[in-house]
């Protein structure tokens, strides 16, 4: 399973933008082959910054995600509305019962 984290810091005018184009992303991303899980979420200790989460079941879909026309379109977009640019951390995992 291949985790995603990230982040980006909104500016105040623009951020109901932001969060907009955000939503429309995750949504989208939700409906594609191997995504298990995509959510964004407002931090609480900074109310101007946006989490992401993302599970998908292999590098392969990831990298398909990734390849997506909506998807490029979404970094260009959200390039412009951040105060610095994303942050982006990917993981290799196993699930794991204890």
């Amino acid at each position: 399973m291949i985790i995603v984290v990230g982040s980006v810091e909104g500016i105040g005018e623009s951020f109901d933008r932001l969060l907009k184009v955000s939503l429309e992303h995750v949504h989208r991303s939700r409906a594609e082959d191997g995504c298990v899980e995509h959510v964004v979420q407002v931090d609480c200790e900074d109310p101007h910054r946006l989490r992401f989460f993302e599970r998908w079941r292999d590098a392969a879909a990831l990298k398909a995600h990734f390849a997506r026309p909506e998807s490029r379109t979404f970094v260009k977009e959200v390039g412009k509305l951040c105060a610095k640019p994303p942050v982006m951390t990917i993981y290799e995992a196993e699930e794991t019962s204890i």
